[in-house]
């Protein structure tokens, strides 16, 4: 294994992580929701988040999808969707804090 095939393989098992992360996080912001009185005031913004994480799944479908020299290209075009899972990541985090408190 080359190591831009090492690289694909680790960004692989890293955006899986980030995307099992915000599974739990969305699972336990709904559970949350239910049980208190709050439900009506984050109802839209763990459906937009939902979107969003969902809108993110289906684009790291696509890029698992891609060739190693596409992969490649597109890593070298840009940074990568790194910084969009931890940016939700921490979204979600703060709507379970609010929804809990």
């Amino acid at each position: 294994m080359t190591g831009i095939e090492r690289l694909v393989e680790q960004h692989i098992r890293e955006n899986e992580a980030r995307l099992k992360h915000l599974d739990e996080v969305l699972a336990q912001a709904h559970k949350e929701k239910t049980e208190t009185a709050k439900a009506s005031e984050t109802d839209d913004d763990l459906t937009l988040l939902r979107g969003e994480r969902d809108r993110l799944a289906s684009h790291f479908d696509e890029l698992k999808m891609k060739s190693l020299q596409d992969w490649q290209q597109e890593s070298i075009q840009k940074a990568g969707p790194m910084a969009i899972w931890d940016t939700l990541a921490q979204q979600l985090e703060k709507l379970l804090e609010r929804i809990i408190r």
